[in-house]
């Protein structure tokens, strides 16, 4: 009878603490995001009133550090213009409309 996994490999998933992140380390990361997508939340603010009237509904992407932000019909197109400008930024997504959320609850 043939072996049909190779037992060599490592598993994959919580049962391995070494690939496992600390809540500390978990809590860090998150405050980061939060504190970056606060960032880019205050230049959403300030340029959502000039832009919602012409673009309503569209995406949004600003990279907080340089303050550039890329608006498109969908976050796809947008997202390819924003990544020939700035390969290795992070941006942050909005929508241009009252709330800036972009999907469904």
């Amino acid at each position: 009878m043939t072996q049909l996994y190779d037992s060599d490999r490592p598993s994959r998933g919580r049962l391995f603490p070494e690939r496992t992140i600390s809540p500390a380390e978990k809590a860090k990361r998150q405050a980061q995001t939060e504190a970056f997508h606060q960032r880019g939340r205050i230049i959403f603010e300030r340029l959502r009133p000039q832009l919602i009237a012409d673009y309503y509904n569209w995406f949004i992407l600003i990279e907080p550090d340089s303050e550039d932000y890329f608006i498109a019909p969908n976050s796809m197109s947008a997202l390819q213009v924003a990544l020939q400008k700035h390969p290795q930024a992070q941006f942050a997504t909005f929508r241009l409309n009252e709330t800036g959320i972009c999907g469904r609850i």
